[in-house]
């Protein structure tokens, strides 16, 4: 699987396949892991202080609002904006991603024309409520095209579709 093809070399001069680029979908699973339960109530019980420290979960509501309405789970979206932007808003990144969800101008130009949106401009990216709207709606979309599987439609979400796709078949075709 795809978990076998990052921890191996490939023959040519020791050089690390493509597929050990899902590094950045090891710090997504533990991310899903430290903040799985989050939005369900299994916080430490150590005081509103702590647990803020511990979980910097904010923007519930557009979570709960978002996940309700797209049918992906909360603990997922949550998950995805933490080991996006650690909740900071209005975080850029070196690649031009935008917000709590990291949504490129590009895939949001994308997701306004497939979601029916009138007008988009990339200011409307720092809105936490459009941001996490955009972005739930591109994760929905992304685990539909996967048939579901979290680990794929994670991945695409932040290496993009066409790397996943690649990275799958690589493996199909070298039999895994």
């Amino acid at each position: 699987g795809l978990r076998r093809a990052c921890s191996r070399r490939s023959p040519d001069a020791g050089e690390m396949r493509p597929a050990r680029r899902l590094l950045p979908i090891a710090v997504v699973t533990v991310a899903l892991v430290a903040g799985a339960g989050a939005l369900s109530g299994h916080l430490p019980r150590l005081g509103d202080q702590v647990a803020e420290l511990e979980y910097p979960l904010s923007h519930e509501d557009v979570i709960r609002q978002q996940s309700s309405e797209k049918g992906v789970d909360a603990d997922l979206i949550a998950a995805v904006i933490y080991a996006e932007s650690r909740f900071v808003d209005g975080r850029v990144s070196h690649a031009g991603a935008i917000g709590l969800m990291q949504i490129t101008p590009d895939t949001a130009a994308d997701i306004a024309r497939r979601s029916g949106g009138i007008r988009f401009e990339t200011g409307d990216l720092d809105d936490p409520q459009l941001n996490i709207a955009y972005g739930t709606y591109h994760l929905k979309y992304l685990l539909d095209r996967y048939g579901g599987r979290v680990l794929p439609a994670v991945a695409a979400y932040n290496a993009g579709p066409g790397h996943v796709d690649e990275w799958i078949a690589r493996e199909a075709a070298a039999g895994r």
